[in-house]
C-alpha cells in the first residue's frame, strides 16, 4: 500500500469564521442550495456531526459518480480546521483505498483567509496515483469553494 499526499493553497476575502461556517459547519445545507448539479443531498447515516460520524454525499446529475461516504476525524471550530476520510463510493477506484481530505483555514495579511489543504490517497498495492489525475477533482473542488465564496458575498448578512 502505498500514500500519495497533495497540497493545494486558495485564497479568499472571506474571513475564517464565516468561511468555516459555511463551507465546513453548513456544507451539508448550503452545497445542495447553491450547487445542485454537483450535490443532490447529504445525510448523516451514524453519529452526530462530530468525529466519527459517517455521511453519505449523493451527487447530482452534473457528476460523472453516484455518491461517496465520508467518515469525520476532526473539526476544530476554535482553529478552523476539519479532516474526513472518503471510505466508500464509486469516486474510489478499485486502486485506491481511501482518500483523507484535511482542511485549514488561515487568517491571511490582508483580512481574509488561506485555504490550506492536504490529500492523501492510500492505494491498494503498489500503484501510482499522479498529480494530473487527481487534477480534475482539484479544479471540481475548487470551483465549488468559489460558488461558496460568491454566495457568501451575495449574503452578507448570513454566516455572521
Amino acid at each position: 500500500m502505498g500514500v500519495y499526499t497533495y497540497e493545494s493553497e486558495y485564497s479568499s476575502e472571506i474571513p475564517p469564521p464565516k468561511l468555516f461556517k459555511a463551507f465546513v459547519l453548513d456544507a451539508d445545507n448550503l452545497i445542495p442550495k447553491i450547487a445542485p448539479q454537483a450535490v443532490k443531498s447529504s445525510e448523516i447515516l451514524e453519529g452526530d456531526g462530530g468525529p466519527g460520524t459517517i455521511k453519505k454525499i449523493t451527487f447530482g446529475e452534473g457528476s460523472h459518480y453516484g455518491y461517496v461516504k465520508h467518515k469525520i476525524n476532526s473539526i476544530d471550530k476554535e482553529h478552523h480546521t476539519y479532516s474526513y476520510s472518503l471510505i466508500e463510493g464509486d469516486a474510489l477506484s478499485e486502486n485506491i483505498e481511501k482518500i483523507d481530505y484535511e482542511t485549514k483555514l488561515v487568517a491571511a495579511p490582508h483580512g481574509g483567509t488561506i485555504i490550506k489543504s492536504t490529500s492523501k490517497y492510500h492505494t491498494k498495492g503498489e500503484v501510482e496515483i499522479k498529480e494530473e489525475h487527481v487534477k480534475a477533482g482539484k479544479e471540481k473542488a475548487h470551483h465549488l469553494f468559489k460558488l461558496i465564496e460568491s454566495y457568501l458575498k451575495d449574503h452578507p448578512s448570513e454566516y455572521n
